[in-house]
């Protein structure tokens, strides 16, 4: 499959180099998406959108995704009393669509709010960092990491799109009703590690000739090997959204995902936060959904040219690999810090609250070619899709509110009666 030898060749000397020649799934997801030079988010391999792209999002279909963003952001600079700056940091930019989307507006229909707007992008991969770089060259953003940001610096919002799914996840498995943690090693193994179960490869393909600085090891397979967790944060982790794989409807086999990197990102935000909102919007499900004994596989997904798979050791390097969130953990991790829920809704349903509903309406009122206002319908429509984009889920989080400013509802998340 089409794999890039040079990752492929630094994660199996990873491997080879470790305490037991083996890494925690994490740790091999990861390299794959953030090698600092292979990398797929690290390289020229990342490719969002319709043509040539291995996935779309929002910002993709249309601006009335970032549009109906903006709206809710001017009501939330408003519900803080119109502090300057008012600081927008998103997180994971991608392309840049979004802010540009959002920056337009603002400066065209509410100056007053674009002129008191600090925007602000965190971004890791390079290469998406120049694209954004490019595209809003005239608009005043700044990029910068999040460590970098100081504690409590920030009046306004963490918002991210399409972020949190693409954080590195351990992945686990239920033998005889024990969790135990999925490794990565290769094959052939140089370790024979008693006690060590090794599972079948989920792939029999191996990567020739990549194996520079490997000696003789020049053919190998990634397979997956099953231990005792790497650490205890993943029992607390599933303490924290009280899931308990000692009851019997779990089947044994059964696998899933539990993502730390998220929790360690929150807590960040929440510390470098000083009063406004946190946004998080992405694919997931609460912990009981999440969990649920009826999903034994997981929620590991691989996209590839616009096609999806479950099969993370090939073409590596060259697809990007994405897990659902767990909101549950999100909520009560953010409690910990101070994030109190503000509310958690479908994005169809925020964006209708938004004013999506009114631009579907005004379309009959439009003199455009009919081919035009189609695509147009279309675009919007697959933002409300609840078996799509629609179904996506939408967190606020707030802290540092006084009384009078949590009393005041947020328009995307008031339904009409």
């Amino acid at each position: 499959m089409d794999s890039n030898p040079a990752l492929c060749t630094a994660i199996a000397n990873h491997i080879t180099t470790s305490s037991q020649q083996r890494i925690t799934f994490a740790q091999f997801m990861d390299m794959v998406l953030y090698h600092p030079e292979h990398g797929y988010y690290s390289s020229d391999a990342v490719k969002i959108g319709f043509q040539g792209g291995d996935f779309f999002t929002s910002p993709n279909l249309c601006a009335d995704f970032g549009e109906l963003l903006a709206e809710q952001f001017l009501q939330m600079w408003e519900i803080l009393g119109k502090p300057v700056p008012f600081s927008l940091v998103e997180m994971g930019a991608g392309q840049g669509l979004l802010a540009l989307h959002i920056l337009k507006y603002h400066q065209r229909r509410y100056p007053d709010f674009f002129t008191a707007l600090e925007y602000i992008i965190v971004e890791k991969s390079p290469t998406l960092r120049q694209e954004q770089q490019q595209r809003l060259q005239d608009f005043p953003v700044r990029w910068c990491n999040l460590e970098d940001i100081p504690p409590n610096a920030i009046a306004g919002c963490f918002f991210s799109n399409e972020l949190v799914d693409a954080f590195p996840v351990h992945q686990f498995i239920l033998e005889t009703g024990e969790l135990r943690e999925i490794y990565v090693t290769i094959q052939p193994p140089f370790l024979e590690a008693k006690g060590e179960s090794f599972s079948p490869p989920r792939t029999s393909c191996r990567y020739a000739n990549v194996g520079e600085g490997l000696g003789e090891r020049s053919n190998f397979a990634f397979v997956e090997v099953t231990g005792e967790p790497s650490t205890p944060q993943l029992a607390k982790y599933l303490d924290l959204v009280e899931i308990n794989f000692a009851q019997n409807a779990y089947p044994d086999g059964y696998r899933s995902e539990i993502n730390l990197a998220a929790l360690d990102w929150l807590s960040i935000v929440a510390d470098r936060l000083q009063r406004g909102y946190v946004l998080t919007i992405d694919y997931g499900y609460p912990a009981s959904r999440y969990y649920n004994p009826r999903r034994s596989q997981g929620t590991l997904q691989c996209y590839y040219h616009h096609r999806f798979h479950d099969n993370p050791y090939i073409n590596i390097g060259c697809q990007d690999i994405t897990a659902h969130v767990d909101f549950t953990s999100l909520d009560r991790w953010g409690q910990k810090y101070n994030l109190k829920n503000v509310g958690f809704i479908q994005q169809g349903l925020f964006l209708m609250a938004l004013g999506l509903g009114d631009r579907i309406s005004a379309l009959s009122d439009q003199k455009q070619p009919l081919s035009q206002l189609l695509q147009r319908r279309d675009a919007l429509h697959q933002l409300i899709d609840p078996t799509g984009l629609g179904g996506f889920g939408v967190l606020v989080q707030s802290k540092g509110l006084d009384k009078t400013e949590v009393s005041q509802p947020l328009k995307g998340l008031t339904l009409p009666e």
